[in-house]
C-alpha cells in the first residue's frame, strides 16, 4: 500500500412498534450504517392493522436503480433527468415527512452500456443510476456512473469538492458502468477503482484527500464492506481477483481469497464470525472462506464452492445465526426465489418463489424483503421454513432495491417512484 495524504393477502400479520423498544437509528449508505443490511431497531409482530400500512408520501424517481439513504430528516437517492436535452444523473435530496425535493444536484452524463432494460414482462422499467449515496448526515457522497466521486452539503446541496477517479487514479471504466456505493466508516470513504497500484482507495470524507492506496485489482460492481473480523476493522473488497481484506485505516493487505469473474459481481460480500462469503452470476455461483489468523499472520481456507449455483446477481443477502437469507437466482424476474442457505456448508433450507431480483433487509430478527415487482413482503428469519408474515404492493416499477428503513419507517424505491410508508404510526392506532 501507499500513503499520501405464499401470498397471503394484503393484511395478514405486520408489527406492533412500542416507543419504549424503538431507538432510531439512520440508514446511512447502501445496506444500512453497519454495511450488512440490518437494522438494530426492535420490532414485535402481531395482528396487521385492518387499514393497511400508512403511506405516508410517494414521489416520483425517474429510472436507476439506486436505493434511498436516509439521515437528519433527509432521504438521499439517485436519478436520471434530461437536463438541456441531455440525460442526466442527479443526486436528490428530499425531506422525509413531505417527500418534497429539498435540492438537486447534476452529477455526470446518464449514458450506459444497457442491462438495465431486462425484467419480467410488462415491467422493463428503463436504465438508469445504478449507486446509492451515503451520508453522515451532515455530508451526502456518490460515486456517479463514470467514477467521479462528489460530496455535497447535506442540508443544502452545495459542493464541497469532487474527485476524478478516472484522471486521479487511473481508474478504467468496466461494462454498464459504476454500480458501487461509496462507504464511509469514520473519517474515511472507501471506493474501487483505481489502476496500477491504486486500485482500492481510501479518500479522507472531509478534505477529499486520498490516505491510501494500492493493489491493482479490476474493479466491479459489489459495494466495500467494513467490519470487524478477528478483532481488527477491516474494509474488505470484491473485485475481479476475488476477496481482499485490508486494514481500514492503514490500507495494509491483510488476506486474499481468490473467486472466479465471469463478466460481472455486483453483490457485496458477507462475513459472520470468521466466515466470508461472496457470490456472483453468470454461471459463477458462490463461495464461502474462513479466515484465520496465528502470531499476526492471517490464512484463509475456503469452506465450499457452489459453481452455477447460489447465484445473488446483486441483491446481497443478509446473515444471522449463521444462515444466509437473500435473492438466489439469475436473470428469474418476478419469480426468483428468496432462499435460507447454510453458511458454513452451502446447504439451502428453504427455498419460496415469487420475489425475482429485489432486496432484503434484516430488522429484529425478521426479513423485510422487496418483489422486483414492488411488493413489500415481512417473512420471520428462521432456516425451518419460510414464515410469511404479511405482503402489500407499496410501489409501481421496477425494484431492483433494498429498503432503507430508518424510526420504523420504510423507504422504498422503484425505477419510477419512491415512497415513505409508516410502520410505527400505523401500528400505534391499534
Amino acid at each position: 500500500m501507499h500513503n499520501s495524504h405464499s401470498k397471503t393477502g394484503f393484511f395478514i400479520a405486520a408489527f406492533i412498534i412500542t416507543s419504549a423498544q424503538v431507538h432510531s437509528i439512520d440508514w446511512t449508505q447502501y445496506r444500512g450504517p453497519n454495511c450488512d443490511g440490518s437494522s438494530s431497531e426492535k420490532l414485535v409482530v402481531s395482528a396487521w392493522p385492518s387499514e393497511g400500512i400508512r403511506q405516508v408520501w410517494k414521489t416520483p424517481t425517474k429510472h436507476g436503480f439506486a436505493s434511498f439513504a436516509v439521515a437528519k430528516g433527509r432521504a438521499f437517492t439517485v436519478v436520471m433527468e434530461e437536463v438541456d436535452d441531455v440525460n442526466r444523473e442527479v443526486c436528490l435530496a428530499l425531506n422525509t415527512e413531505t417527500g418534497l425535493k429539498i435540492w438537486s444536484q447534476i452529477l455526470n452524463i446518464a449514458k450506459y452500456d444497457g442491462g438495465g432494460n431486462s425484467g419480467a414482462k410488462g415491467n422493463k422499467g428503463g436504465d438508469g443510476p445504478r449507486s446509492t449515496p451515503s451520508t453522515d448526515g451532515d455530508r451526502v457522497y456518490i460515486l456517479d456512473s463514470r467514477l467521479k466521486l462528489h460530496c455535497y452539503h447535506a442540508k443544502d446541496g452545495k459542493e464541497y469538492w469532487e474527485r476524478d477517479l478516472v484522471k486521479e487514479h487511473k481508474a478504467k471504466l468496466i461494462r454498464w458502468q459504476n454500480a458501487a456505493a461509496p462507504i464511509i466508516d469514520g473519517e474515511l470513504i472507501f471506493v474501487c477503482g483505481g489502476g496500477e497500484d491504486q486500485s482500492l482507495l481510501a479518500i479522507n470524507k472531509l478534505s477529499g484527500a486520498t490516505v491510501w492506496m494500492g493493489e491493482s485489482d479490476p474493479m466491479t460492481h459489489a459495494s466495500p464492506i467494513v467490519t470487524e473480523l478477528l478483532g481488527e476493522r477491516q474494509v474488505i473488497f470484491f473485485t475481479q481477483n476475488g476477496l481482499v481484506g485490508c486494514n481500514a485505516q492503514s490500507g495494509s493487505t491483510l488476506w486474499r481469497a481468490k473467486h472466479p469473474f465471469k463478466v460481472s459481481a455486483a453483490a457485496s460480500p458477507i462475513v459472520e464470525g470468521d466466515i466470508v462469503y461472496c457470490s456472483s452470476g453468470y454461471g459463477v455461483g458462490a463461495s464461502a472462506f474462513k479466515v484465520s489468523k496465528k502470531a499476526g499472520k492471517y490464512s484463509v481456507q475456503q469452506l465450499w464452492r457452489k459453481p452455477n449455483k447460489l447465484m445473488n446477481h446483486w441483491s446481497t443477502p443478509v446473515c444471522i445465526d449463521g444462515h444466509l437469507y437473500g435473492m438466489f437466482g439469475f436473470k428469474e424476474y418476478s419469480d426468483g426465489p428468496l432462499k435460507c442457505v447454510e453458511l458454513a456448508t452451502g446447504e439451502v433450507k428453504w427455498s419460496h418463489q415469487g420475489f425475482g431480483p429485489g432486496g432484503v433487509i434484516l430488522v429484529d430478527n425478521h426479513l423485510i424483503a422487496t418483489s422486483d415487482t414492488g411488493e413489500v413482503v415481512l417473512s420471520k428469519a428462521t432456516p425451518t421454513a419460510y414464515k410469511e408474515l404479511g405482503r402489500f404492493k407499496a410501489i409501481n416499477g421496477k425494484c431492483w432495491t433494498h429498503i432503507a428503513y430508518s424510526d420504523g419507517q420504510i423507504y422504498v424505491r422503484s425505477t419510477q417512484e419512491g415512497a415513505r410508508f409508516d410502520l410505527k404510526g400505523s401500528l400505534a392506532k391499534r
